[in-house]
């Protein structure tokens, strides 16, 4: 088990990961909301900076992925392609952030965000974007991220919520 206080290794995801990231989003998502290996493999050669793992005890537990852009909203294109990817973008938009049923609620996403972030920050970025349902909201905004409404997005036949944080140092 995980406690809120213990710290997990975080580190870059890479290509030998993708079985590892494919099994624990069937594990976290619906099919129809699950990004598949294919979406997964092609994130992982195209921009393996903006994926994320926390990894315990040699254990994959969490993951955040994403890609840069200068786009300003999270759109369903996005999800399976690289035609909006910069890797000097004004902004990471997050497509996913999941972690393994048996960590979940111990911290592990948490301190993932709070890594995910510092480095959006570090690289001047304007800020992430993120898309989410409902039950989420109250979680993603302890981050700082403030809600934008229901998105356009129709990805998984599911309502989502776009949601923004902007750094205001930057």
């Amino acid at each position: 088990m995980i406690s809120a206080m213990q710290e997990l290794l975080i580190r870059h995801a890479e290509f030998s990961d993708l079985d590892t990231v494919t099994a624990l989003e069937g594990l976290c998502f619906p099919q129809a909301e699950a990004a598949s290996r294919d979406s997964f493999s092609l994130r992982l050669k195209r921009f393996p900076e903006c994926f994320w793992l926390a990894v315990s005890n040699g254990n994959v537990v969490s993951m955040i992925n994403g890609m840069t852009t200068n786009s300003c909203d999270l759109t369903d294109d996005m999800y399976s392609g690289d035609s909006h990817y910069s890797p000097d973008g004004d902004r990471l938009m997050i497509f996913g952030v999941a972690t393994h049923p048996l960590f979940q609620k111990q911290g592990a996403a948490s301190q993932l965000m709070d890594h995910v972030i510092e480095q959006m920050k570090m690289q001047r970025r304007k800020g992430i974007v993120l898309t989410c349902k409902e039950s989420l909201l109250p979680f993603y905004s302890r981050f700082g991220f403030v809600s934008e409404g229901v998105s356009a997005s129709t990805h998984g036949s599911t309502t989502w919520y776009q949601m923004r944080l902007t750094f205001q140092d930057v």
